[in-house]
């Protein structure tokens, strides 16, 4: 029996839009965890949010996170919640919407979605 492929939702291919024009850094794990290592990057190379760093375990895994405005988050939480992050909205701003989610069905209603948290924004 064949596999099942798995659909993407349409908000996590919006939020891998945007994040394609996110600064992208690749870096090796080493004797540490893969968040510490990506935490030390981090510390040590000063780096400005927003960015993704994709930080290589072993020669089968890598590990993929997103540094934002307040702090390191994975990578598919980034693409599924984008609009939570306002260094992001300020990409899809500078590029366009229109642009930037063309072909997308419900790509605008995810940026309506944030003013339902009431909680402060990421």
């Amino acid at each position: 029996m064949s596999k099942k492929r798995k659909r993407i939702s349409r908000r996590r291919l919006a939020g891998q839009r945007v994040l394609a024009h996110v600064a992208t850094h690749h870096l090796e794990t080493g004797e540490y965890k893969p968040v510490t290592a990506a935490r030390r990057f981090i510390a040590e190379g000063g780096l400005v949010p927003p960015a993704l760093l994709n930080v290589r375990r072993n020669e089968h895994t890598t590990d993929r996170f997103f540094w934002g405005e307040k702090g390191l988050f994975s990578a598919q939480y980034a693409e599924e919640n984008h609009f939570l992050f306002p260094s992001l909205r300020t990409i899809v701003d500078s590029i366009g919407e229109d642009q930037l989610f063309e072909g997308l069905d419900l790509a605008s209603d995810d940026w309506e979605e944030m003013e339902e948290y009431e909680y402060a924004f990421v």
